[in-house]
């Protein structure tokens, strides 16, 4: 494992599935803009979450993978513009356990000027890689995808005493 430093933590909103804080059976996931390019989404799922006993869903893998890369172009445009799922697959290598912190890596490995395409994993807590994603995501302004009001909708960073200044993985 390597400690990457944090450079920046991303906005959280208010019922979103994966980043809600107020969505009792949402993720109430963190994502954490790293020094080397990548964002990092952690989070811990819950019963609320599962398929098999004591298993993630695999439907909620995928969309924790196409959340943290979606929102990897947020680090280079600075909210300018969103991700919009166009294309997206996923791998599934191990089973992926309930109550434990997951980390989610993102990145973008191209893009033009309408569109990007990234990568992920979603690591598990020992460092095992339990799932990985790639997609094609078209770019648009907020405005263009629904209507969104960022006061009503509680979007802004949610600073913690237990936000990391490193993140391993």
């Amino acid at each position: 494992m390597t400690a990457r430093l944090v450079t920046g933590k991303q906005k959280n909103s208010k019922m979103c599935f994966i980043c809600g804080l107020k969505n009792q059976y949402g993720l109430k996931a963190s994502f954490f803009e790293l020094d080397n390019g990548e964002l990092v989404c952690t989070t811990q799922p819950s019963t609320f979450h599962q398929s098999y006993p004591e298993r993630l869903h695999g439907g909620i893998t995928a969309a924790l993978l196409d959340e943290t890369i979606g929102r990897a172009i947020m680090m280079r445009h600075k909210e300018m513009f969103w991700g919009v799922t166009v294309e997206f697959s996923v791998k599934y290598k191990k089973p992926i356990p309930l109550g434990q912190e997951l980390k989610v890596v993102g990145r973008i490995t191209n893009e033009n000027s309408r569109f990007f395409e990234g990568t992920g994993e979603l690591i598990l807590a020992n460092g095992e890689i339990a799932a990985t994603g790639e997609g094609k995501y078209l770019k648009m302004p907020i405005g263009k995808i629904a209507d969104f009001n960022a006061e009503e909708q509680e979007w802004r960073v949610h600073q913690s005493s237990d936000d990391p200044t490193a993140i391993n993985y």
